[in-house]
């Protein structure tokens, strides 16, 4: 009989697009020939009976829920169902509150694991109430898995717990990267008509990703920036261009399909990713530029962030905030097509080096293997 692994966070891919979903999904995916992989979560909307279905073989059980407070579900019987859904190991997707409180109420037997997704930045109210909390929870795993070693030196948290740290890089499928016949037609489609260097976000368009400082940036840049994604940010961001007066050089193109960002990544000369907040803990996308031989503009924040891009290496890191360093930085490598081809090269390299989800995968297998034989 196989050992049994349960995932815990809020949400599941698919249908939630994000980066903490689809690494889940991934984790998932990668280890269910050797384990039997369950995920709870909780559910979308309000409603009051658990339900289950089942995603490739992947079976999820989503929590009764009342709504959400904070971003947090409310989910009364959570407790419940982690203690009914018995397992060797339960691994928790941190931060989020309602499966680490679940847990410290309920107290289920299996080894913790814990992959360190980032502080919590915005509740800073809550915190103050939570932080015991997360201590408490913190102590009792067996061990913590910080996605870069950034988060180990600049987590308040993660400095008292160095002791059960091991730094585990996310990774992506590098297989939905490779550039095919379709991607190089499609992708000369999209250069010929911006008929103009391309700059490249993708992301949800949310208030920590610093685009106001990437279309302020863009007044003194002579390329097109494509904004591919949608979310509560768009409006404003969209008055912001009219004001500037860019709306010729920002492209705002929506929701696309995973084929067709990987054109655009191809057709892209640079891909920025312009936070200034620490609620970026990492930047998948990142990887996925990188993937694609594009070189990355991003910030010095103290989190996961410059350990994907690297300084020199696959791109240019500049402070947070600051429209007229993304603007040298982007025009420097408009200006450099040997460094910018070298850039986008490195980072292809770093790419395929560091996070390959299949050395993500072969990474857990081991931890999971290790914590069962010591039992």
């Amino acid at each position: 009989m196989k050992p049994s692994v349960l995932h815990i966070y809020k949400d599941y891919y698919p249908p939630v697009v994000g980066g903490i979903e689809k690494t889940i999904n991934l984790m998932c995916e990668g280890v269910k020939d050797d384990y039997e992989v369950r995920v709870l979560i909780a559910s979308r909307g309000v409603r009051l009976s658990a339900h289950r279905y089942e995603c490739n073989g992947v079976k999820i059980y989503e929590s009764p829920s009342l709504g959400r407070m904070s971003s947090a579900p409310v989910c009364p019987a959570f407790p419940l169902l982690l203690k009914k859904l018995k397992s060797d190991i339960l691994h928790f997707h941190f931060p989020n509150p309602t499966g680490e409180i679940s847990y410290l109420l309920a107290r289920p037997r299996g080894k913790v694991v814990v992959t360190y997704h980032s502080d919590i930045v915005r509740q800073k109210r809550a915190l103050r109430f939570y932080r015991p909390w997360i201590h408490r929870f913190l102590r009792l795993a067996d061990i913590i898995l910080p996605t870069s070693p950034n988060y180990i030196e600049h987590s308040e948290f993660l400095q008292q717990y160095k002791d059960k740290c091991e730094v585990m890089p996310l990774g992506i499928d590098l297989n939905q990267f490779k550039l095919t016949e379709r991607v190089k037609e499609e992708s000369a489609k999209i250069r010929k008509s911006i008929s103009r260097p391309i700059v490249l976000f993708i992301g949800v368009l949310r208030y920590y990703k610093g685009l106001k400082f990437l279309i302020e940036a863009m007044t003194s840049v002579p390329a097109c920036l494509i904004i591919i994604g949608s979310g509560p940010e768009e409006t404003s961001l969209r008055q912001l261009c009219a004001r500037l007066g860019v709306n010729d050089k920002v492209v705002f193109t929506g929701e696309v399909s995973d084929e067709e960002k990987v054109c655009y990544l191809y057709a892209s000369d640079i891909f920025c990713l312009p936070s200034h907040l620490p609620s970026e803990a990492y930047g998948i996308s990142q990887i996925e530029a990188m993937a694609c031989g594009v070189p990355v503009v991003s910030t010095a924040l103290d989190t996961g962030v410059p350990f994907v891009n690297k300084d020199g290496e696959s791109g240019i890191i500049v402070p947070p905030a600051n429209p007229r360093a993304l603007a040298d930085a982007i025009n420097s490598l408009l200006a450099d097509e040997p460094r910018r081809l070298r850039l986008g090269k490195q980072a292809q390299q770093r790419a395929h080096r560091l996070f390959d989800a299949r050395q993500m995968i072969s990474h857990l297998k081991q931890i999971y293997h290790t914590l069962l034989t010591k039992s």
